[in-house]
């Protein structure tokens, strides 16, 4: 697969919008700031292919970047921001729960949490709905370059307690900074769903 060969393919509103192709999809979840575009963009190597934002709550589509026609990754909007209008929040979640329930082409998704701080009930609620539609849970910890091995590890730590995570879960500290996570992140690509990267 040629990382080289990723672009945004469409934004999506709603099922009628997503791509055609049957190719496997890993979708990427998260409160608004956790680093989502970020991430996507260092995964392939780009400087801003997915569009980052210094204000939260700008994603507001579905957002699916086709990589060499081999899969896509998929951008799903910020959830958990304040200053959004109640049923602004309630069109995200309409269209988030649509896609995790409906999409067949989804083999997993991953939940994005800050390494810094306890995970939110909006993560809770987001791990129950990966984990109704995935065989595990999938966690990227983020921004972990801000914080000391010994912070780290016990963030770590609160994070698997509060989300509950055991036997095949699997938890990665990332860091767009320091490219911590990455290899980790193809590793889990390769052998868990069988594409070579």
């Amino acid at each position: 697969m040629n990382l080289n060969n990723a672009a945004l393919t469409i934004s999506a509103v709603t099922p009628k919008q997503y791509p055609k192709e049957k190719l496997m999809e890993i979708a990427f979840a998260g409160r608004s700031n956790v680093g989502k575009s970020s991430l996507i963009n260092k995964l392939l190597n780009r400087k801003s292919l997915a569009r980052v934002s210094s204000k939260p709550g700008k994603t507001a589509t579905i957002n699916f970047y086709n990589i060499d026609n081999t899969m896509y990754f998929v951008d799903l909007p910020g959830y958990g921001y304040a200053k959004v209008s109640k049923e602004e929040k309630k069109k995200w979640g309409t269209m988030i729960e649509t896609y995790l329930s409906t999409r067949e082409n989804l083999s997993q998704v991953i939940l994005l949490v800050d390494s810094r701080h306890k995970p939110t009930e909006n993560d809770i609620m987001m791990l129950g709905y990966i984990r109704a539609c995935c065989e595990r849970a999938v966690v990227i910890a983020t921004k972990c370059d801000k914080l000391s091995k010994t912070e780290l590890n016990k963030n770590l730590g609160e994070i698997i307690k509060t989300l509950k995570l055991s036997g095949d879960d699997i938890i990665i500290p990332f860091s767009t900074v320091k490219n911590i996570g990455i290899e980790e992140f193809y590793s889990y690509v390769e052998e868990v769903l069988g594409i070579e990267v």
